[in-house]
């Protein structure tokens, strides 16, 4: 299993141990690559909308190109976030921004439509589910079909003060989230991403996306004409 994990954190805080014992608990052979951000993306989207016309005309797409590989490779992408003020981290948010083109309302990816993600978050009091809620509503526009939240309180500032039952807790969960994610079943396009892909489309086809380009990106996937990313055999 080919894994990505974003890490909306540099540091290895609670968010990323929780992450970490989910992986121990993930059987067989893994792939897995890891980015930190902001150390491996550490930049503001301009609005520039060059990206809308081709990614790679991005003026930061030399450092997205290795995160942008590597998620459509995965079988398994898994977001990491601190809560911070009730909502994800700054350099979540940012990179989020910055791959904003994902978004079926763009230009999507035909990889997401066949993937699980996981978003996880830990927040010292309240907030962890919010926090998460943003993030996998991202992903959910990207097409990704199965978007799994895991939100906890920890009631400490860093990993070490965390409770012995709190992280018996999340080590139970992780153990029971590892069974889910790693079972041996095809992702299922569900009716809230065939909804959103028929709507986006239906947008595509009035000429409001938000350049020609975007349209003419449709057209040559075929999908203002039947076909469905979901269903397309990618080489």
């Amino acid at each position: 299993m080919k894994i990505v994990l974003i890490h909306g954190q540099n540091h290895k805080g609670s968010t990323w141990n929780v992450a970490n014992i989910l992986l121990q608990n993930i059987p067989g052979e893994k792939e897995v690559k890891e980015f930190f951000l902001p150390r491996d993306l550490n930049h503001f989207c301009t609005g520039c909308y060059s990206c809308v016309e081709d990614k790679e005309q991005c003026p930061f797409w030399q450092d997205k190109q290795p995160m942008d590989e590597a998620m459509n490779e995965a079988d398994l992408l898994i977001f990491t976030t601190p809560n911070y003020c009730m909502m994800p981290s700054a350099p979540m948010k940012a990179f989020l921004d910055l791959f904003f083109t994902n978004w079926m309302t763009h230009k999507p990816q035909e990889t997401m439509f066949r993937k699980r993600a996981l978003v996880i978050s830990t927040a010292a009091g309240a907030g962890a589910d919010k926090a998460n809620k943003l993030v996998a509503d991202n992903l959910i526009h990207w097409g990704i079909p199965e978007v799994i939240r895991y939100g906890l309180s920890v009631n400490a500032m860093n990993w070490q003060m965390v409770p012995d039952k709190k992280k018996d807790k999340i080590k139970k969960d992780m153990k029971h989230l590892a069974s889910r994610l790693s079972a041996n079943t095809a992702v299922k396009v569900g009716i809230k991403t065939r909804i959103l892909f028929w709507f986006y489309g239906g947008m595509q086809k009035a000429n409001w996306g938000a350049s020609p380009s975007e349209k003419n990106y449709w057209e040559k996937k075929g999908w203002l004409n039947g076909e469905k990313p979901w269903t397309v055999k990618l080489l």
